[in-house]
């Protein structure tokens, strides 16, 4: 297996507009994460992941760009970007950039051209069709809407979307349009930027011919179509392997079978992906799902391939509260799922407020939310005649807005975020739960995060180590090795809300143990070969061979 610098890095995801705001309008922006690039350093982070900075109207929160080449107003400017990027290489980190080229805003120069006339030359940037019977095109449905199609009344054609409206997809079959991505591509790369989070990355060819779909509301017809493999290797042939970065695709609907396909090491398409059989497909903790989504994703791409390790992000609820438990056991619980997403094999992710053990949020009213995808949802169900009450209910557990709220850095105002008013509500348990706090307290989530990463810097068994799951069907228990030359890692994790009983396997019972790290006090160094685990504890041994 090869070893280099992105797979043994630790990655910290800024999303920027609920980081921290320095000019009181209530958004968070560069300028802001400029001024707390010291709080991420100390962390021992090797690598932030910037989310969409780019000029926008901002429908979805900037994955819908205008111009891929300016600064968001609300974000800063180009100015500011780049000395957020010189200061971040100051410190010895590394920035990537998110790149959104399955689609742009609707009101990006392109689509304008695009719509304005059917001669236009821009047409065929954009997917067009006519009407079939007087109705779209196809049957197939978009993330945020009940259709892929919008009709164009100047035009009367529809154009495709798979996400909001304002947000068409862009036609990869067109060679013009390829070659204006890879250039913006290399337009940051020259600025010295270091890799590319690559969004959706799977959707950019279609079907051809977009026919119907028996199940349109199983959306996986969008991604992994005949195609995608051409146009990656064809942007690793034209842009990527001329730098030295990270690139990491987020890849819906794929298998192990398929991923290795992305991130094969022989395969020169990208480095690492997001898959989303947790994310997506798991809406609350189960263990068993947990343990085989692990083992068969290790199996599929180990040592051929590399993958990343992530259990929430801007798009997914923060992980105490939705796999584990934000209640009595908040802290040991954050632990705990640090520990296993920085010991599991790949890259690990930390999203921002993660490394305090920040919660979901449960917000009043509909109008309190502002994610798209979740209002979208909301009135398209009410237009059924369904309970509005009864929809809210159903669509809170899984609001993006759940992981959106802004970092909670003290219990002043506003959380010290901002001095204006906040885009998106605070979270109200911000007075226990902040930064300060969590910085005087040398028993938090946060100093726990910090030994994990030194940990991870200091021993390659927890980035190049093999895998084993030796705890089987139980329900409470993660047990697992990761093993690199002679030594041996035991990782132990009770994710549960009682007292459970752990028998050492077989095959270490007479080795000795040196306790690596804990999520409780005063455990012992050695341990007997049935021993009783706390709610959430965690504990990492290493095995020392006879």
């Amino acid at each position: 297996m090869k070893k280099i610098w992105w797979k043994e890095a630790v990655v910290y995801q800024v999303y920027w507009r609920s980081f921290y705001d320095t000019d009181g309008d209530g958004y968070g922006d560069l300028q802001g994460v400029i001024e707390k690039l010291d709080y991420i350093k100390d962390l021992g982070i090797d690598v932030i992941w910037l989310n969409p900075c780019y000029e926008s109207p901002d429908k979805d929160n900037g994955y819908d760009i205008s111009d891929y080449q300016k600064i968001m107003r609300k974000a800063g400017n180009v100015g500011t970007w780049e000395t957020l990027l010189k200061e971040v290489h100051k410190r010895g980190m590394k920035l990537i950039m998110d790149l959104v080229v399955n689609h742009t805003s609707n009101q990006h120069p392109w689509f304008l051209e695009s719509r304005s006339s059917k001669d236009n030359p821009k047409r065929d940037w954009y997917i067009w069709k006519d009407p079939v019977e007087g109705k779209e095109p196809s049957n197939w449905r978009s993330y945020f809407t009940p259709s892929t199609w919008e009709f164009d009344e100047k035009t009367e054609q529809y154009y495709f979307h798979s996400f909001a409206i304002e947000q068409p997809d862009l036609n990869w079959e067109n060679e013009e349009v390829r070659e204006a991505i890879y250039d913006m591509m290399r337009f940051w790369l020259d600025k010295g930027i270091d890799g590319f989070r690559m969004d959706v990355i799977n959707l950019l060819a279609k079907i051809p011919g977009f026919p119907n779909v028996d199940t349109p509301e199983n959306i996986n017809y969008l991604g992994n179509n005949p195609g995608i493999h051409t146009y990656l290797k064809e942007m690793n042939e034209q842009v990527l392997r001329h730098y030295d970065v990270m690139t990491v695709g987020e890849i819906p609907f794929v298998t192990p079978e398929d991923g290795l396909k992305y991130v094969g090491e022989n395969r020169n398409e990208l480095h690492t992906l997001f898959h989303f059989e947790v994310a997506d497909d798991m809406p609350t903790w189960d263990m068993l799902k947990f343990k085989e989504i692990q083992t068969r994703w290790y199996e599929g791409l180990f040592p051929k391939g590399w993958n990343s390790q992530f259990l929430n992000n801007h798009d997914h609820t923060r992980q105490v509260t939705r796999y584990g438990n934000d209640g009595e056991y908040r802290v040991q619980s954050a632990k705990l799922l640090a520990t296993m997403i920085h010991t599991l094999p790949g890259t690990p992710y930390v999203f921002q407020g993660e490394e305090i053990g920040m919660t979901g949020v449960r917000f009043d009213s509909i109008d309190d939310y502002n994610d798209i995808a979740m209002k979208n949802k909301y009135h398209e169900e009410i237009s059924k005649g369904r309970d509005p009450q009864e929809v809210f209910e159903s669509l809170l557990a899984l609001s993006r807005d759940n992981s959106r709220t802004p970092v909670q850095w003290n219990a002043k105002e506003n959380a010290g975020f901002t001095t204006g008013e906040p885009w998106i509500k605070i979270n109200p348990n911000y007075k226990s739960i902040n930064v300060e706090q969590a910085l005087e307290d040398p028993d938090s989530v946060y100093y726990y995060y910090k030994k994990l990463i030194g940990l991870r810097k200091e021993h390659e068994v927890m980035v190049y180590g093999t895998f084993e799951d030796l705890s089987g069907n139980d329900e409470s228990l993660y047990v697992y090795t990761r093993s690199l030359n002679n030594v041996t890692w035991l990782v132990i994790l009770n994710h549960s809300n009682i007292e459970n009983v752990c028998t050492v396997p077989d095959k270490f019972a007479n080795n000795d143990k040196r306790l690596i790290i804990a999520n409780y006090p005063d455990v012992e160094n050695n341990i007997a070969n049935s021993f009783t685990l706390k709610p959430h504890e965690a504990r990492i041994y290493e095995i020392k061979h006879n």
